[in-house]
């Protein structure tokens, strides 16, 4: 539980995200085609490069939540206007471009990695972020092959850059290409990395674009629990791994709220409160964010993100059409 100081030093950072969100989410409106999350990114961006104190000790607790706590109650909120016949549909109906893309990610990484000279825990980190869940997959490698800072420090900075450029560049070239709302959910849903990033740029591009892509990418979350029980096996020497290491908390309260919702036991207007709380998130994130965080990747670490992200967006629309999905 959360203690009365801890409150009050969550309380400051936290009404910030709101107030940038409650702007971005106006902002949004005036420009559907750019949404208020993508809003929410750059305005956190700006403000905390205008005023370097936002970063401070003061606001950096409620940021932090706002970009954690947050996000992962929005995505649990989102749930609940979802059907569990329709997570089934999706998720049967977006195999074959989940696996084969999550393929190109871990293939790519291990070619690519020789090749660029990116090698060990560093090119495993890249390679599972990109193919599965962005942070999240990184976090939960790193707790078993007990990666070092540095390397994951890599990771992260690359598969962040690849966000932000995901959030701002997916939404105008979907359009450009003419992408349905359910072809470009399919494709956010697995070419981007972290979730957050999936759904701004999903909810930003309209229609139901926003639920289709959350369902794919939390569906493509799922891959994350075979890929760190074979690392785990590999390195565990024989210890035993948390399970909360293996599947996300959030994913799991997103599933409860899919069947609490079929079953008619959450009231359906809940579902309307996601969207912004994903912006309140983005917002939390966009405030936090430090410029040297996009120099930390380094060069290569950085170049082999990027080669594998563009590979993963290309193999994604090309299976679509293959497989009519486009």
């Amino acid at each position: 539980m959360l203690t009365t100081t801890r409150v009050h030093h969550v309380v400051p950072g936290l009404l910030l995200a709101l107030g940038v969100a409650a702007v971005a989410t106006g902002l949004g409106k005036l420009v559907p085609v750019v949404g208020g999350p993508v809003f929410a990114i750059v305005l956190g961006v700006l403000a905390s490069t205008a005023l370097p104190a936002l970063r401070g000790a003061r606001w950096a607790p409620g940021c932090g939540v706002a970009s954690t706590t947050v996000l992962q109650l929005s995505i649990v909120v989102l749930g609940t206007g979802l059907q569990v016949r329709q997570v089934l549909h999706v998720g049967a109906e977006s195999l074959p471009v989940m696996l084969g893309t999550l393929a190109v990610a871990l293939g790519g990484a291990w070619l690519l990695g020789r090749l660029l000279d990116v090698r060990g825990d560093t090119r495993t980190l890249i390679g599972v972020g990109t193919g599965i869940c962005g942070a999240s997959a990184i976090a939960a490698t790193t707790a078993v092959i007990k990666a070092k800072q540095t390397q994951v420090a890599y990771a992260l900075g690359t598969i962040f850059t690849c966000n932000i450029a995901a959030v701002l560049l997916f939404p105008p070239l979907g359009h450009l290409l003419g992408l349905s709302p359910h072809a470009f959910g399919l494709w956010a849903g697995t070419a981007i990395n972290d979730t957050s990033s999936v759904v701004a740029a999903a909810y930003a591009y309209g229609g139901d674009a926003g639920e289709y892509a959350l369902v794919v990418k939390l569906t493509r979350t799922l891959m994350l629990i075979p890929i760190v029980l074979f690392l785990a096996f590999r390195t565990s020497r024989g210890a035993t791994v948390p399970w909360r290491r293996v599947v996300p908390p959030f994913l799991l309260g997103f599933i409860a709220a899919v069947v609490l919702g079929s079953l008619g036991l959450i009231p359906s207007g809940i579902a309307a409160l996601g969207p912004f709380l994903i912006t309140t998130a983005l917002a939390g994130i966009g405030l936090s964010l430090r410029p040297d965080d996009l120099r930390k990747a380094g060069h290569r670490p950085l170049l082999l993100g990027v080669l594998l992200w563009l590979a993963v967006a290309a193999s994604s629309l090309g299976l679509q059409a293959l497989t009519g999905a486009l």
